[in-house]
């Protein structure tokens, strides 16, 4: 996926619920990061968009039948809209001022998580997918294990098990062995 496919499901969200201001969290939040190299497949390659729509985060459940997993649209494009709750995810202190905004030219904006941030999400969850996720963004550089570190630790956890769950997956990734499994500086 790209920015012309989220503008493509946004565009269409927008007409919907008429609003034009929408949040990506998950595997998609790197693609509103300015960079200077691309992202790797694994980071592209979800066919689901968790959002919301940023000033009536509820609102966006209401496009789960047009937009959603077996939705024409789906059908149609490949790649579907989740919509999820801005209380869902496992974020550390201070997420919504480090999002990426990108406005488009109807004027539609789409926020994007910091992908350092969407990685702590992703190790509270610690699931296989998101783990291939955050390997290869931590092989390409693209996220910062000295970010992440430090970031792990402004997060309220749901639980014990949550935090030490997280820790441990990350402290597996980071000291993974190999050349390619190292973040670039």
């Amino acid at each position: 996926m790209d920015l012309k496919d989220l503008h493509r499901l946004f565009a269409q969200a927008s007409k919907l619920s008429r609003q034009t201001e929408f949040v990506v969290v998950g595997s998609h939040s790197a693609l509103g990061v300015p960079r200077d190299r691309a992202l790797p497949a694994r980071m592209t390659m979800s066919i689901d968009v968790d959002a919301w729509t940023r000033n009536d985060p509820e609102r966006i459940f209401e496009l789960q039948g047009a937009l959603g997993q077996g939705s024409a649209f789906e059908l149609e494009n490949g790649y579907y809209l989740d919509p999820v709750s801005p209380r869902l995810p496992t974020l550390p202190e201070g997420w919504e001022s480090r999002l990426y905004k990108v406005k488009f030219e109807d004027g539609i904006v789409v926020h994007f998580l910091d992908p350092n941030d969407c990685a702590v999400s992703k190790y509270a969850r610690a699931e296989p997918r998101d783990r291939e996720w955050l390997q290869a963004g931590l092989s390409a550089g693209i996220l910062s294990a000295a970010i992440i570190d430090y970031r792990l630790r402004e997060t309220a956890f749901a639980d014990d098990g949550e935090r030490t769950r997280a820790v441990a997956a990350f402290e597996e990734d980071r000291t993974r062995k190999g050349p390619s499994k190292r973040p670039k500086r």
